[in-house]
């Protein structure tokens, strides 16, 4: 009998200690943090208004922050001379010029066309800091950017084809 009692003594001591463990925020824990210069008139939508104009695939990665699979975006191999866009509201984003093979499966950049047409937010909810890539005037989600880039930036902006489209410049086809 005396040993049921220390187990449940146990049981109780363990079952209070986690729950305080739970309620006690750790000091180790960052904040996200959002950034946002756009200088220019921002676009606010609805979700109602922004399925009349993204197809579903589309409305999924730039409102609801999902992703694509790897290999499979239309833009991935996109070689010609011309300007990427956001998809939503068409902000130039990044220039071909900056466009680069990186083997992930997405679109990568080292460097935005602007670094005001960028949003980004760091959050720190998987254990290390992961950057959310937005566009700056409707604040759709892009997708990342990693410290692991060529030169001269040393970034790496792994953007969904889908949040994007391709503006030729001159007479390409």
């Amino acid at each position: 009998m005396k040993k049921n009692y220390i187990g449940i003594f146990c049981i109780a001591l363990l079952f209070c200690y986690s729950c305080n463990s739970q309620t006690t925020p750790s000091k180790d824990v960052k904040e996200s943090t959002f950034v946002n210069n756009y200088e220019g008139e921002k676009l606010e939508k609805t979700a109602k208004e922004w399925r009349e104009i993204l197809d579903e695939k589309s409305f999924y990665v730039i409102r609801e922050k999902g992703t694509e699979r790897p290999f499979t975006g239309d833009l991935l191999d996109e070689k010609r001379t011309g300007t990427f866009h956001c998809k939503a509201c068409n902000l130039a984003l990044f220039p071909s010029d900056t466009k680069f093979k990186s083997g992930t499966g997405w679109p990568s950049f080292y460097e935005p066309i602007n670094d005001k047409n960028i949003a980004t937010e760091t959050d720190y909810l998987i254990g290390y800091p992961r950057t959310e890539v937005m566009c700056g005037r409707c604040e759709g989600h892009l997708g990342h950017v990693f410290e692991d880039g060529p030169k001269p930036t040393g970034l790496r902006y792994c953007i969904n084809s889908v949040s994007l489209t391709f503006e030729p410049l001159g007479n390409e086809p």
